[in-house]
């Protein structure tokens, strides 16, 4: 069974960090794209962070220096920090995996945690 577990939301005061995690199951770590989206209501999904099955990783433009996605293998275990937040870094956060390569696109990717919610109070 394919599991993707996170964990660490909360709430955080703005110029505060957050650091999240996410449990990933055996069958997809280390041969899946690891991602964090984050999705408020009526927006659309939006990514936050990517890292590939070799550590390269990528980030979306609205976090650019501020987040850092890091992997720990032997612990199947993906990881968000972020700092310096804002009060639009609210959202539930979502763990991911996907095969179809390196992307930020949420389509891309078929298997999801449940999220959670991080709100940012200024």
């Amino acid at each position: 069974q394919v599991q993707l577990v996170e964990s660490g939301g909360g709430l955080v005061q703005a110029g505060g960090s957050l650091s999240l995690s996410c449990a990933v199951s055996d069958r997809i770590f280390a041969y899946y794209v690891l991602a964090w989206f984050r999705q408020v209501p009526g927006k659309e999904r939006e990514c936050v962070a990517v890292i590939s099955q070799s550590g390269t990783t990528d980030y979306g433009d609205s976090v650019e220096g501020r987040a850092t996605i890091s992997k720990d293998n032997a612990k199947n275990t993906v990881f968000l920090r972020m700092t310096s937040l804002k009060p639009e870094d609210t959202a539930v956060y979502y763990c991911a995996a996907g095969g179809l390569g390196f992307s930020k696109t949420p389509e891309d990717y078929g298997y999801w945690g449940q999220g959670t919610q991080v709100t940012v109070s200024s």
